[in-house]
């Protein structure tokens, strides 16, 4: 019996991955300190595997995304890219003014950059990357390092062409050109000395697999000797996986029962190892080793060789939980970050080995549930239990709304932004001092006060139509919420990666959520009092907020999304009683969290769509806004529309505009849309003319009525130098589309 170990946080303890990207895009470092920094940081990484894990990867520290990597190395470079010149034309396709087009990995928060196949196409495998990484893992001894790649059909499940998901003759077509570039990437890594390699199929467990595609690919890979990985889901294809030619095979035992069932159905060659997903790789609380041994024990009977895994990739969880000091207690002895993983499953492979220094750990982990549940609040309780059908729904229907919310006199094409504005040094500097006690609450809020009143002239000078308070005060669009209301733990030190090197601090529901008092009403208020226009109240939604904090054990999230909602209704009433007449409620989360299986939509959206409705039952006159960003939204049209907003803000730009065409089709699209008309992860200015043939592109497909026009995301993570001159050139656009109006 052997661990392996995979997924592990690039971060850092100290955040190094972040420091040494960002110190290298603006100039602080040379390209030789970038690679000696990124060297450092994976042989701490190895470390911390081979100190618990028999087997574990290399080639895994991504420099941006590893999506991105395996593009590179087979030859899928774009010609606008072209010629490709190593680590400054890799980071052009990641975050130049011509990027490659990003959208969510599988449901989870982490953001990969697509694929994109173009014709004429021949490809030309570049595996520079990887035998570089290959190479220092073993010349720091560590033998035990396997190249890891993902695989050739994930790979081109998520590419895309022209803006569209491949169709499945394309993915053969396209299949024939990539599976000699990539068989020419795992040669290369053999001739470096790699004998077995992991292999990352995630793809496996989503709808309709080509099982037929499957087999061809890993037949013609035969000759290497690999250890395939599943996750996320249970694969509907078992019999036909189990046949492949690789040496062992990885499963999700932890999602559901699926995978399980059919294991004992099926059974499972003697000629390969299970690799057995037994501790839950995207949860934070910490397993039941006695219940894990049982199953372990169960799947033994009936294999001849097991190795013990997480069910995922763990760079999901914030690397350890050691240096956290706010967790209460009782909530703290439960969690298990990603360092916690790795010993859960040392310790489960001792105990299942005999090995008796670990049996009282192993029986204090099954104790560990058997306590009451934490953050018990019965009001709540009752709240959630006495809903009815009346509670989700608003009080006119919408075009009945939109006739009242024509007091707010807004021209064609009305400006906004997301909501959020740069968050520059002094302001994290100013939110540690206070942080830190060494300023007062007074003064804190005194000097927010300043912000935002800076930030509301700053809007008004540049011809803006619908205005934000800026968001100083916020961190991050969840942790802030999660900070004010009941229920949530939060650490200091849980970053989590998103895309780049953008972090966020995932926060933990514990316990039954409830708002002891307003959260956004004093700055919000504030804002609207220093001008005539209006300005936004910003929310973030149930949805989002649950599906971007780790959630309870042994709790629906049902349940938890109404908790939430309740809340931000609550925000909702007290702000349109202090006179704020448009709130926006962001939901970028609503199709990630989706389950994989598209036969288990209709019971997600069903309690997703319900969420939103009950946290956004304002007065009819209120204006609801939403925003969605960077998802797959194409295929979820109609529970979007009946989430039953005023008005959506949509990422229009890296995808060339082709999902504006997917709500040109969409039969009865009646609801305002902001454009998301240029990509703020890119430092790139976008000019007038391209942001105009945006606008342009979608008053060929929608009604200019329904059209408003704002950036693609929130403001925070860039430079005022850069947003003044992109926020100035999109009113410009907004002010000639307007133009042709009149005429």
């Amino acid at each position: 019996m052997q661990i392996l170990a995979y997924g592990l946080p690039r971060l850092g303890e100290k955040r190094q991955y972040k420091s040494l990207l960002e110190s290298y895009w603006t100039k602080k470092i040379t390209q030789t300190e970038l690679y000696q920094g990124m060297d450092a940081l994976e042989k701490e990484r190895l470390g911390t595997y081979a100190t618990y894990a028999d087997l574990y990867p290399a080639c895994e520290l991504s420099f941006y995304d590893p999506v991105l990597d395996l593009s590179i190395a087979v030859g899928l470079v774009p010609q606008r890219f072209q010629p490709y010149e190593g680590i400054d034309t890799y980071f052009q396709m990641a975050r130049g003014p011509h990027a490659l087009e990003m959208t969510k990995w599988f449901n989870t928060n982490y953001h990969y950059l697509v694929p994109e196949w173009e014709e004429p196409l021949s490809l030309s495998a570049q595996p520079d990357f990887y035998i570089r990484a290959y190479r220092l893992a073993q010349e720091g001894g560590f033998h035990s390092a396997l190249p890891s790649l993902i695989g050739p059909y994930t790979f081109l499940k998520l590419s895309k062409k022209d803006g569209h998901s491949l169709s499945p003759d394309e993915m053969e077509r396209y299949g024939e050109l990539l599976l000699p570039a990539y068989s020419r990437v795992l040669e290369a890594l053999s001739q470096a000395g790699a004998t077995h390699f992991l292999i990352h199929e995630p793809a496996f467990v989503l709808d309709d697999p080509l099982v037929p595609l499957i087999g061809y690919f890993y037949h013609q890979l035969s000759r290497f000797s690999i250890y395939l990985l599943t996750y996320y889901e249970a694969v509907d294809f078992y019999p036909r996986l189990v046949e492949l030619p690789v040496k062992g095979i990885g499963l999700d035992f932890t999602s559901n029962t699926a995978n399980t069932e059919s294991f004992l159905q099926y059974g499972f060659p003697d000629d390969k190892i299970l690799i057995a997903g037994i501790i839950d790789g995207r949860s934070v609380w910490h397993a039941n080793l006695q219940a894990k041994a049982r199953e372990i024990e169960t799947l033994s009977r009936r294999v001849k060789e097991i190795w013990l895994a997480p069910s995922a990739p763990l760079f999901f969880l914030p690397l350890t939980k050691v240096f956290e000091k706010r967790i209460p207690p009782a909530v703290w002895e439960r969690l298990s970050f990603a360092r916690e993983k790795l010993q859960e499953l040392q310790t489960l492979k001792k105990y299942i080995l005999g090995d008796e220094t670990v049996w009282e750990e192993v029986e204090a982990s099954a104790r560990l549930w058997e306590s009451e549940p934490l953050g018990y609040h019965p009001p709540t309780r009752a709240r959630v239990s006495a809903l009815t059908e009346k509670d989700f729904t608003r009080d006119l229907p919408y075009k009945e709304r939109t006739r009242l919310q024509q007091a707010l006199q807004l021209p064609p094409f009305p400006t906004t932004t997301i909501g959020s504005f740069p968050q520059t040094e002094d302001l994290r500097a100013l939110r540690r001092a206070y942080r830190a006690g060494s300023l007062s609450e007074a003064q804190y809020k005194s000097h927010i006060r300043e912000k935002i009143a800076e930030v509301i002239r700053y809007q008004e000078e540049l011809g803006l139509d619908v205005l934000v308070h800026g968001e100083f005060e916020r961190s991050d669009m969840v942790e802030f919420f999660a900070e004010k209301l009941q229920g949530f733990a939060i650490t200091d030190h849980g970053w989590v990666l998103s895309y780049g090197s953008r972090v966020y601090r995932a926060p933990i529901i514990y316990g039954d959520v409830w708002r002891p008092a307003p959260m956004t009403v004093e700055e919000i208020k504030y804002a609207q009092s220093l001008t005539t226009k209006p300005v936004k109240g910003m929310l973030t939604g149930p949805v989002t907020i649950l599906n971007w904090s780790y959630a309870p054990p042994h709790k629906s999230r049902e349940e938890v999304a109404y908790e939430i909602a309740l809340a931000i209704q609550d925000e909702v009433r007290d702000l349109e009683a202090a006179g704020i007449r448009v709130i926006q409620i962001d939901e970028p989360a609503f199709r990630e969290g989706a389950p994989l299986k598209r036969r288990d939509w209709p019971e997600y959206f069903r309690w997703a769509v319900r969420a939103f409705r009950l946290a956004s039952r304002a007065q009819p006159s209120t204006q609801i806004h939403s925003h969605m960003c960077y998802s797959e939204f194409e295929s979820i049209l109609q529970y979007i529309w009946e989430m039953d907003f005023d008005v959506v803000s949509i990422e229009a730009s890296r995808s060339k505009g082709t999902l504006v065409e997917e709500f040109k089709r969409f039969p009865h699209w009646d609801r305002q849309i902001g454009l998301g008309v240029y990509d703020i992860h890119s430092p790139a200015i976008p000019s007038v003319e391209s942001i105009s043939a945006v606008i342009e592109a979608a008053r060929q497909a929608l009604p200019e009525r329904l059209l408003w026009i704002n950036p693609d995301c929130g403001l925070k993570t860039r430079r005022w130098e850069e947003v003044t001159p992109a926020l100035r050139n999109m009113v410009l656009a907004a002010q000639a589309a307007r133009e042709k109006v009149k005429t």
